[in-house]
């Protein structure tokens, strides 16, 4: 597989609202990449994959990381602590993405307990190694370096974070608007736009986007160079198309994608749970939550909505 054709840096300078699909774990995998690209996603996150596992173990690798020619441009999420360890990682995956993110905004306890995600906003030292550690490593100029982070109670700590980060050569910044503490509290999008204000390089903001347009809300209240998605679009994923639900045509491109592909069971079943959440009643609910095999689903879903002719 020879490098990745499509310039994801480029796509920032094209002026246009860049539309990005989320790092989701067990999620944002390669079927998954592939049936929102056909709906006008631009650039894809894998789900974090913990660095030093990756490194350290083929079996790692081959069970988090799968692409193919056209997933593209790809970005692929670590979590790290280590400036060695994700340049290790950095390097296994140069030929096949277009560049890695680092975590620094996953909250879970898990995380934070081993030095992951969130907690990483509190040291931007070890950010800043991390990010030229992989700038020394890593051979290609145009492979990309960027961070995806949560925001302080006081600000003025995230926008020291950001400059250190961009002053150290991170290719953009996606933020997303709540500290570590929020879950479902409302997004602080004036601190997005904050943020924003106080960079040079591209920022993208994240947290709440629903629809095409609330994306183009969200940019326009913050002047953000794209918007980030990841509930939206398990719910939806031809969002970016400008769907206000899930059309029937997505929902068989997901069946006929995940089975070439070879999407495990319960991901492919969990997938059409949420993209059909708005378009089925309760009971209808009920019937296809319980199903429990492919053939089942497929049954449904050509008894409820015709074949995918």
């Amino acid at each position: 597989m020879s490098r990745k054709k499509k310039d994801p840096i480029e796509l920032f300078q094209s002026g246009q609202l860049v539309k990005v699909s989320a790092p989701m774990v067990r999620y944002s995998k390669l079927a998954f990449r592939t049936l929102v690209r056909k709906y006008n996603c631009d650039l894809c996150y894998t789900p974090m994959i913990v660095a030093a596992d990756f490194v350290r173990s083929e079996k790692a690798r081959d069970s988090e990381f799968t692409t193919n020619q056209g997933d593209c441009p790809l970005i692929v999420q670590f979590a790290a602590n280590d400036a060695r360890l994700l340049s290790d990682a950095a390097r296994i995956v140069c030929p096949y993405a277009n560049g890695i993110d680092i975590n620094c905004g996953c909250p879970q306890r898990w995380a934070m307990a081993d030095g992951y995600g969130a907690c990483l906003i509190n040291k931007p030292e070890l950010v800043q190694d991390m990010v030229k550690q992989v700038r020394n490593q890593v051979e290609n100029p145009r492979f990309s370096v960027s961070i995806k982070i949560r925001i302080h109670d006081d600000l003025a700590r995230t926008v020291d974070l950001c400059r250190k980060a961009e002053a150290t050569g991170v290719s953009w910044i996606t933020v997303h608007g709540r500290t570590v503490e929020e879950r479902h509290q409302p997004v602080h999008y004036e601190a997005i736009k904050i943020i924003k204000e106080n960079m040079s390089i591209p920022v993208i903001a994240n947290g709440d986007i629903r629809s095409l347009k609330d994306a183009e809300n969200v940019c326009h209240i913050t002047g953000t160079d794209g918007v980030m998605v990841a509930r939206g679009l398990l719910a939806n994923p031809a969002m970016f198309a400008g769907y206000e639900e899930t059309p029937l045509k997505c929902i068989w491109d997901w069946v006929d994608l995940a089975l070439e592909l070879g999407t495990p069971y319960m991901c492919f079943h969990q997938h059409l749970m949420y993209m059909m959440e708005k378009i089925t009643s309760r009971q209808e609910k009920r019937v296809f939550n319980a199903l429990s095999s492919t053939s089942a689903v497929l049954d449904y879903l050509t008894d409820h909505y015709g074949s995918n002719m």
